[in-house]
């Protein structure tokens, strides 16, 4: 019988990693799947018991990940599926087991709305950009601050097709290598107001205790977009009642990311149900 071994986030990470440890040093005639919440190994022969079937399908489709219909499962899925299969003997219920659940995993994707919506800050800001009809290959952008989430949106705005991405920082080696490893310009921080005069887009986030632009400071020469992703905030709110501004703060930018999960909820029961139907076309094949 096809047997499933796991450790998810009910262990210790230390548990977890151990746990990997003697798995990635045995020789594993099954399906290694590792991810950041969970290690599982599929293995054995013969039937497929219909518990571990659902959980896999459910899995492939995001609804075991910590953020409902997240998409990334569904390649580490894949990925774990392709290197048990060139690397050890599969059993042929294993084989018709990942190919159903890949195949089901597309099927929720496509046929509901569990994997739209953004969840974090820095692709919510790249809705935000696309539902304002803001068109990336024309604008110039300019980011505030060197750290993971402004990174995070940058490697976003590469993927969309930015024409120009400026970086600006108080150190200014910070902000070149950011930009030599994506490709953009580094701004020195001085000439940060000649930089506000000219761009389209403006992010900013960094770790200052004060506002470092202020409505007394308005250089804006043409319409803007404004994201303040930083706690405390850098810009200053009343710049958002400036004629051509549009301002969003860290608060706008986590009540969409809300709303995207709310929706993501409601689609679930959908997934489920094509799960069970999937669930009845596995075993009639069986």
């Amino acid at each position: 019988m096809i047997s499933l071994q796991s450790r998810d986030l009910k262990h210790s990470l230390a548990d977890r990693e151990k746990y990997l440890f003697q798995l990635e040093n045995s020789a594993l005639p099954g399906v290694l799947l590792h991810t950041c919440n969970r290690v599982e190994v599929y293995s054995g022969m013969g039937e497929v018991p219909e518990e571990l079937a659902r959980h896999l399908f459910r899995v492939v489709c995001g609804l075991e990940s910590a953020l409902p219909g997240e998409t990334a499962i569904q390649g580490q899925v894949k990925d774990a599926y392709e290197s048990a299969r060139g690397n050890s003997s599969l059993a042929p219920q294993l084989h018709k087991l990942f190919q159903q659940a890949l195949r089901v995993g597309k099927r929720v994707r496509t046929e509901t709305a569990l994997s739209k919506g953004a969840l974090s800050h820095s692709k919510a800001v790249l809705e935000i950009l696309k539902q304002d009809h803001i068109d990336l290959k024309v604008s110039k952008i300019l980011i505030i601050g060197v750290n993971n989430l402004n990174e995070s949106v940058i490697k976003y705005l590469a993927v969309c097709g930015r024409k120009a991405v400026f970086i600006a920082n108080r150190t200014y080696q910070k902000a070149l290598e950011l930009s030599v490893k994506y490709n953009c310009e580094a701004v020195r921080f001085e000439k940060l107001q000649e930089n506000l005069r000219q761009c389209d887009i403006l992010i900013s986030s960094t770790a200052a205790p004060h506002y470092i632009i202020r409505k007394e400071d308005h250089l804006f020469l043409k319409p803007v977009t404004i994201f303040d992703l930083a706690v405390p905030r850098d810009i200053d709110p009343r710049l958002g009642l400036c004629p051509g501004v549009t301002l969003y703060n860290v608060e706008d930018i986590e009540t969409r990311i809300n709303s995207n999960k709310d929706k993501r909820i409601k689609e679930i029961e959908k997934a489920d149900k094509i799960i069970e139907v999937e669930l009845k076309r596995f075993y009639a094949k069986s």
